[in-house]
């Protein structure tokens, strides 16, 4: 427990951007499987459209901190190679 009033509102603080960030992160994961998935059934359209909406949502998460810039870069880029295999 915390002494101080300033070490509460901190340990509130952490369990609200815990949430936060599990949910980002996880967001990421479903979308991944998603493009994955489209490549995978050889849907050029659908892998296209969920690719757009993955790189969006997983730069957005770059810009809450979530991710650093390289990972997304490096997983974006992963995941465009693929789509643009088909």
């Amino acid at each position: 427990m915390a002494n101080h009033k300033s070490a509460a509102k901190r340990a509130k603080q952490t369990i609200i951007k815990t949430k936060q960030n599990r949910f980002f992160k996880s967001r990421v994961k479903t979308m991944t499987k998603d493009v994955l998935q489209a490549v995978e059934n050889n849907d050029k359209e659908k892998a296209l459209d969920a690719m757009k909406k993955a790189n969006k949502f997983m730069h957005h998460t770059v810009s809450k901190g979530v991710f650093k810039k390289e990972t997304i870069s490096r997983k974006v880029g992963r995941l465009q190679i693929k789509v643009n295999a088909l």
